[in-house]
């Protein structure tokens, strides 16, 4: 499915978090697709279950999947206005990376580009 950096500075739990996110967001994992179970996921990582189920309910408090007891962990179907508060903190976040990235010399046409790549478009060469 992923690696994980285990010589990295930031936390398993943390990377997991993210690399489940990335999924989700590039459609790879499915609305209503079923996640591994993390005895499963554990196993195939060589990492920790309790680490699998802590990333797992940080998932689930951000709105990425949702738990079904007995049955396991599922990608959350996007609702849009459900998810207002996270919105407001990316939100934040990319203003706070748009300034440094502004104060750092790049310009409003390479962070049109950029945006433009991660909304899978092509770039013009």
């Amino acid at each position: 499915m992923f690696e994980l950096d285990v010589r990295s500075r930031k936390p398993i739990y943390e990377q997991l978090v993210e690399k489940l996110k990335q999924l989700i967001i590039n459609d790879v994992l499915k609305e209503d697709e079923k996640l591994p179970s993390v005895r499963d996921l554990a196993q195939q990582l060589t990492i920790n279950p309790n680490t699998i189920q802590k990333a797992y309910r940080e998932l689930e408090s951000q709105g990425y999947i949702y738990s079904v007891k007995g049955k396991g962990s599922f990608v959350n179907p996007v609702q849009p206005t459900k998810n207002t508060e996270e919105l407001k903190k990316v939100r934040e976040e990319l203003k706070k990376l748009f300034a440094e990235a502004i104060y750092l010399g790049m310009t409003s046409e390479e962070i049109q580009a950029l945006l433009h790549e991660v909304q899978g478009g092509e770039q013009d060469d």
